[in-house]
């Protein structure tokens, strides 16, 4: 089966065609910029990667480039021979604790989400609508970014905030980057050779997430009612002082609009720095005795490092991995190296130089980066949402 998976952000596109159950990648591409001066798309094949700057007034119009490129780089001669489509949703409340295959009810509850996810879901909701208009009769399935964290209780998902808030607004933790979890999880659980496993996953990229899985199951995770909560990220404040917001509203004369696009948008490594968002600037400028890239990458540490503890805590010490995943968990070796040095109180030690060996753009791209005698083994696991898209497709529209 040819499975084709769809990400799509406020301004952007993100495609994959997996060959199931071979889990082949035929092709991938990503569209940016959507709505915007200088929209473009990259397409990847065969290793290769090609560049074609277009106009892209909307995400329709990502759809039709995208459809032209599959026939076009003989992935396939016609449409009809897509056999699902996986799309990424943001949000699917309580309601959504699966995957599903997408339906017209199933669209009219997703739509009930817009206000939580303003700048996701109504384009990941426009993604799924052109595709029907051009695949009427393909079956298409909705994958959650929240499902793989509906495990966790009461104890973990509820504020100390009116109960009733919850009960009428639906305010509580959902957690997201739940895909990536997932992944983690099933490569784990077939690395150490057992179902219910105890691990602590980083998903550390621009977007940040640590997960505390036990027996296989989410019971917390960093990310909370949004994705601008738990750690700081490459623009998002993570955890603030709720009071924050209506003092600065106060003292610089802004909306809450204005103050929240500031957290979300202008925060994080970017907000501390000035200037850099990407990590890897981060460290250029760190390089270079920058001390507010020092501090930005200190204090970046300092949080995963103290979520790592609580979640150790929560497992009770007995934690089978400790994972990093994602773009910098992947690539980031000297911030891996750093990260668990302040991990010795709980006889986690890092093999320097096994850890300098594994990036995804060395010859090793995953492995141990611990010693033996760490009490937990560490890994770097690569993770591959597009991967778990197509399989919770293809798993059921068979």
């Amino acid at each position: 089966m040819k499975i084709l998976t769809i990400n799509a952000g406020s301004s952007s596109l993100k495609f994959n065609c997996i060959e199931l159950p071979s889990e082949k990648e035929l092709i991938s591409g990503y569209f940016e910029r959507i709505g915007m001066d200088g929209s473009f798309y990259n397409i990847k094949m065969n290793g290769k990667k090609t560049k074609s700057e277009v106009e892209l007034k909307n995400h329709n119009d990502a759809v039709k480039y995208l459809n032209e490129e599959l026939i076009k780089n003989n992935i396939i001669t016609d449409l009809k021979e897509i056999d699902g489509i996986g799309h990424r949703l943001v949000y699917g409340g309580e309601k959504f604790k699966n995957s599903v295959l997408i339906t017209e009810e199933v669209l009219k509850e997703c739509e009930v989400f817009n206000e939580l996810a303003p700048l996701h879901n109504p384009a990941m909701l426009s993604c799924i609508k052109a595709f029907q208009t051009e695949l009427p009769n393909t079956p298409m399935v909705a994958v959650f970014d929240t499902s793989f964290h509906q495990t966790m209780d009461e104890l973990s998902y509820l504020y100390p905030v009116p109960y009733e808030w919850y009960q009428k607004y639906q305010v509580r933790k959902y957690g997201f980057h739940g895909t990536s979890h997932k992944f983690i999880t099933k490569t784990m659980q077939k690395i150490l050779g057992k179902d219910e496993i105890n691990i602590i996953n980083c998903h550390i990229g621009s977007g940040g997430s640590i997960c505390c899985i036990k027996d296989g199951k989410s019971i917390d995770t960093t990310m909370g009612f949004s994705p601008n909560s738990g750690l700081m990220m490459g623009t998002r404040c993570g955890d603030i002082d709720p009071k924050i917001i209506s003092y600065i509203m106060k003292k610089e004369n802004r909306t809450i609009e204005e103050v929240e696009n500031i957290l979300n948008k202008e925060s994080g490594l970017f907000g501390i720095t000035g200037k850099y968002s990407d990590h890897r600037d981060v460290e250029e400028g760190m390089s270079t005795h920058d001390e507010k890239c020092i501090l930005a990458n200190d204090m970046y540490i300092e949080r995963i490092v103290g979520y790592i503890a609580k979640y150790y805590v929560k497992l009770e010490g007995k934690v089978d991995a400790l994972v990093f995943t994602a773009g910098l968990g992947e690539n980031a070796r000297e911030f891996r190296e750093n990260i668990l040095e302040k991990l010795t109180a709980l006889n986690i030690y890092i093999d320097k130089e096994e850890n300098m060996k594994i990036a995804s753009y060395l010859d090793k791209q995953e492995g141990i980066i611990s010693t033996p005698e760490s009490k937990i083994p560490v890994y770097v696991v690569p993770t591959n949402e597009e991967l778990m898209i197509a399989l919770d497709t293809y798993n059921l529209i068979q």
